[in-house]
């Protein structure tokens, strides 16, 4: 009985070793294909191709790829997110509130994926422009780069994308609205402060953001400064608080700060006439200001809002006033309509309104699409009040100027600074 179970034990595991051999021929058979047999009758075997991963677009540099590539499923990154605190702490967690989000979201009207694209698209031209802005490029230069990126990366479409406004390129004592017209020849000096503002807009929805950029160290303390008053405006806003609250907070935080001149202690001073404001469809400058300085305006943020938080300081004396040529300008929302009897301001009116709506431009657009001798029928349309002309706006000469902006959603339940990135 006992040899028997052995005998019978044997036969299996030859059996199983029979299999095991089998089956080592099949994995080594693996990943191989059999194509023929040869003069001796032997089969012939040839290895498949393994199939190449598709690579990942990625950005050039410059940018020039359309976020489309790198985003084919229209998700764009979120901007960073800020709970609300004290009285709207309460927002957070409301599944209302929750629930209005995702509606808001999701309806096409008011959905947060245009402002998010055009977020991004900001993010990733002025990371490139903050490495490559460099001392002894001309502004025109720079200006058209960062154009031609925002162009490519936003796949310019008419009004449904594109450029949400002229370039900034504000040096020293110009605090805001300059744009190099044709012809302007200014080089960026060693010394230079320079404010860069760049905007980007999908569908209407407009990113606003801005930064400043100096190559010696005189002036970091400015820069340090107004920085600080925007992540203290951004911080600080939201839903239910009062905008004229909100300019002490800001004025607040920047005037605590003093910059040493060649021995000389200056202070830094908000300036106070320039203001953050919200940002309506097609219309960088909405109905709400947000001053730098505290005032009496009770006037209260409110849910679902677009604003544009931006802070200028200086170390003069706080006040700019309009001075040069002008090279931004905008058609007025609601212009009267008014006979024009200038052949040249009709044209330059049909081309206003077909190319920028009430977006703003500047001269150098116009050049592009291929107008000329257009100055006399512009100026003509400013008279008439059809069109908002945006002259610089400087302070004391000898003064430095410096600005931060960020664009901030007011969500139902959360805060989101759209525009922010990783470098600031």
């Amino acid at each position: 009985m006992i040899e028997l179970v052995k005998l019978k034990v044997e036969d299996d595991m030859t059996k199983k070793d029979t299999v095991e051999d089998a089956g080592s021929d099949d994995e080594d058979d693996e990943g191989v294909k059999e194509v023929g047999a040869d003069a001796n009758g032997e089969l012939k075997k040839k290895k498949k191709k393994k199939k190449t991963k598709k690579k990942k677009p990625v950005q050039s540099d410059p940018p020039r790829v359309g976020l489309s590539k790198l985003f084919p499923n229209g998700v764009y990154p979120e901007g960073e997110i800020q709970e609300y605190v004290n009285d709207n702490a309460w927002r957070t967690t409301s599944e209302e509130k929750r629930y209005n989000d995702k509606m808001a979201m999701e309806d096409p009207e008011t959905t947060y994926a245009h402002i998010r694209r055009a977020a991004e698209v900001h993010r990733q031209v002025r990371q490139y422009a903050r490495k490559h802005i460099r001392p002894g490029m001309s502004l025109t230069e720079i200006a058209n780069d960062i154009e031609d990126g925002v162009r490519a990366l936003v796949e310019e479409n008419g009004m449904e994308s594109g450029i949400g406004f002229p370039t900034g390129l504000n040096i020293n004592d110009c605090a805001a609205h300059f744009t190099p017209n044709a012809g302007d020849k200014t080089i960026l000096q060693q010394g230079d402060v320079l404010k860069v503002d760049i905007g980007v807009q999908v569908k209407g929805r407009i990113c606003d953001s801005a930064f400043t950029l100096n190559w010696e160290p005189t002036y970091d303390t400015l820069l340090e400064a107004v920085k600080a008053a925007t992540d203290t405006g951004v911080r600080e806003a939201g839903i239910d608080v009062r905008l004229g609250e909100l300019g002490g907070y800001i004025q607040e935080t920047m005037e605590s700060y003093e910059v040493e001149v060649d021995g000389k202690v200056l202070p830094v001073k908000a300036i106070s006439n320039l203001c953050g404001h919200t940002i309506h469809l097609y219309s960088i400058h909405g109905s709400k200001s947000v001053p730098l300085v505290p005032t009496n305006d009770m006037t209260k943020m409110e849910e679902g809002e677009y604003f544009a938080i931006e802070t200028f300081g200086s170390t003069g004396r706080g006040h700019v006033v309009p001075n040069g040529d002008c090279s931004h300008y905008a058609k007025v929302a609601g212009a009267p309509q008014k006979t024009l009897r200038l052949a040249s301001a009709k044209s330059i009116l049909n081309t206003i309104n077909k190319s920028f709506g009430t977006l703003p431009f500047c001269r150098r657009y116009l050049d592009r699409l291929g107008e000329s001798k257009y100055l006399l029928g512009l100026n003509h349309l400013v008279q008439q009040g059809i069109v908002q002309e945006y002259p610089p706006l400087y302070e004391a000469r000898g003064v430095m100027t410096a600005q931060f902006e960020h664009t901030i959603l007011l969500r139902p339940n959360r805060k989101e600074v759209v525009s922010c990135g990783n470098d600031f």
